[in-house]
């Protein structure tokens, strides 16, 4: 089937064809372009979805530790990888659709035009041999008419006896003249008509099935290209299929790893105090005074029964007034005079102390009156130095539990960066005696500074190891002498195991837990009450001053040249870096006047949720 035998005669109708083939192809590269904008903006308003949920660099309490928390986390990256894949599908179809078929519709149009031109100037060709051709034959008719009347007029004239024969001669003449001219002109006819034949056979033989053949490969091309792109067109989609399947078992897999127990378990170590509950509150018989006839011995035994209140419900309730409701109320009473209490002997000797009825009242309105905490933690956040101290290096404002955990992580983080410095010192004592043995790389005594910094950050290391140590020991020996109290039924257990904290943490004796908090809590009582349960941030890096900072403004930290300082909050993008000093004060440095280093594996450095 060929379009110059079938359609030799349909030129017209193949140059519409072939201009509408064009138009649906830039129509379906105008799809094209559509499907890429779609794909675009739903990669992006993934994104922008992903983005506003993603976990944000927060403090370590937001950090997503609980297993749906983290499953969700997993499940934004995986969607910010699916929302990649339909990036590269936009990408894949602009490159390799849309891109090749607009090249092609413009390769196509100059193609189509050439092909055009060539149709018509042979159509033009054979009109113009046709007009020469039919210009010969009318002049032949033209020639024969006129020699048809120079023969009748020579007859006539030949006939008519009047006639001279002068005027014959002269028709005669005439005759001859015109049926010459006749004769050259059917010669000339003949051959227009021959060429004209040969160029019209040539025309629709040759010439137009050529031209026709070539529009009928370029329309093929053009549905061989379409087919092409719509292929490309699904295999750009097929392509990232793989990927979001495995994007999708990712989220199922997320899904798959909530745990409900271990979520559980996570709020019990995330809350747990470690203190135990409240025990029964004594009966106190009012009515002693009434029955002042019973015998003097029925009275005093009395009254010894009355006096003698069970140590372990004295303290139980002690710890109750503290952490009934989770929070230490702060004191609305005056603390309690000695008269208050008493002490009362057991027959093998030990003491334990009891209360009388003014110190239940005493605990009761503490409780009921107790000042809420309001935990606004981040409006004060700049001026935690100032209130916070030193006061808290020990975290005994947090409950035993809660404190234990505390430091076991600082002591985590110290026992690292202790390694960090003993390897830099590893590495500074090797450098030395290299350079020692070859003087020409190097100067020995140039690393002692250096070396001379190591020991001293070793030592300093060392030391709170062993102080963090010691208070991580305190507070498991005092956990677990509350658990052989707890476990035990004889009331001389419960002698005072003394107390350690001078900077206010909770005391097992229970004469400092009714009495209140100690003389040391007045200088950040005020503070403890609001902010008790936030806890500080935890180093993630440390950082060596370049050049002095004055510190002057409100929330700043006064530093020297060479200060070494903790850095528990990375810069922002505001040109200032949160810093801590050894002895707990904090405050901003700017960023310009710092060599920071980050630990790789910090907490603090991790995204949060």
């Amino acid at each position: 089937m060929s379009w110059g035998t079938e359609l030799w005669d349909q030129f017209d109708s193949l140059d519409k064809h072939t201009q509408w083939g064009i138009d649906f192809l830039e129509r379906y590269a105008k799809f094209v372009k559509e499907r890429i904008e779609i794909e675009q903006n739903y990669a992006k308003q993934l994104r922008n979805l992903v983005k506003k949920y993603c976990p944000k660099r927060s403090t370590k309490d937001e950090e997503p530790r609980f297993t749906s928390c983290i499953a969700f986390f997993n499940i934004l990256n995986e969607l910010n990888d699916y929302a990649g894949q339909r990036e590269v599908v936009a990408e894949e179809m602009a490159h390799r659709v849309y891109g090749e078929l607009m090249r092609y519709a413009h390769d196509l149009k100059t193609e189509r035009k050439m092909h055009l031109q060539e149709g018509r100037k042979a159509q033009q060709y054979l009109d113009m041999c046709w007009k020469q051709m039919d210009n010969s034959k009318k002049k032949f008719e033209r020639e024969c008419r006129e020699a048809e009347k120079a023969q009748q007029s020579y007859e006539r004239l030949d006939n008519d006896t009047n006639a001279t024969k002068a005027d014959v001669e002269k028709a005669k003449q005439q005759l001859n003249l015109r049926t010459h001219m006749a004769d050259e002109n059917k010669n000339e006819y003949a051959a227009q008509l021959q060429n004209f034949n040969g160029e019209q056979h040539k025309h629709f033989y040759v010439v137009i099935p050529q031209i026709y053949k070539q529009l009928q490969e370029m329309d093929e091309r053009r549905t061989i290209k379409l087919s092409e792109c719509y292929r490309g067109f699904a295999d750009s989609e097929r392509k990232v299929i793989p990927i979001i399947s495995k994007c999708l078992e990712g989220m199922i897999l997320a899904a798959k790893s909530v745990d409900e127990s271990r979520d559980s378990q996570m709020v019990v170590d995330s809350f747990k105090s470690g203190f135990e509950p409240p025990g029964d509150f004594p009966f106190e018989d009012y009515s002693q005074h009434i029955y002042r006839t019973i015998s003097d011995g029925t009275i005093s035994a009395s009254k010894q029964e009355s006096g003698k209140v069970d140590a372990k419900t004295t303290v139980g309730k002690a710890k109750g007034k503290l952490w009934l409701f989770g929070k230490k109320p702060k004191p609305q009473s005056p603390p309690l005079t000695p008269t208050s209490l008493f002490t009362s002997s057991t027959p093998n000797g030990s003491q334990f102390l009891t209360f009388s009825i003014e110190p239940v009242h005493y605990c009761m309105n503490e409780i009921k009156t107790g000042k809420p905490r309001i935990p606004s933690f981040r409006s004060l956040k700049r001026g935690w130095s100032v209130k916070m101290g030193p006061a808290l290096e020990d975290f005994s404002h947090l409950p035993p539990e809660q404190r234990r955990k505390k430091l076991q992580q600082r002591i985590d983080e110290l026992n690292r960066e202790l390694q960090k410095e003993s390897d830099q010192k590893e590495a500074l004592n090797k450098m030395k005696d290299v350079y020692e043995k070859n003087p020409q790389m190097g100067d020995p005594g140039s690393l002692q500074p250096k070396l001379a910094e190591t020991m001293n950050n070793i030592d300093r290391l060392r030391m709170e190891i062993h102080k963090n140590e010691a208070w991580l020991s305190e507070v498991e020996g005092k956990t677990g002498g509350r658990g052989d109290r707890r476990h035990s039924s004889d009331i001389n257990h419960l002698v005072t195991q003394g107390r350690e904290s001078p900077e206010g943490s909770y005391t097992d004796d229970a004469n400092q837990e009714v009495r209140g908090p100690p003389q040391q809590h007045g200088h950040h009582s005020e503070f403890d009450d609001e902010f008790e349960d936030d806890d500080p941030l935890p180093a993630i890096g440390h950082c060596k001053a370049i050049y002095p900072f004055d510190g002057h403004n409100e929330g700043t930290l006064a530093m020297k040249e060479g200060e070494v300082l903790y850095i528990i909050e990375e810069d922002k993008g505001d040109g200032w870096t949160r810093a801590r000093r050894q002895n707990g004060e904090e405050g901003y440095v700017p960023t310009s006047y710092i060599d920071v280093t980050l630990e790789k594996n910090s907490k603090g450095a991790v995204t949060y949720i």
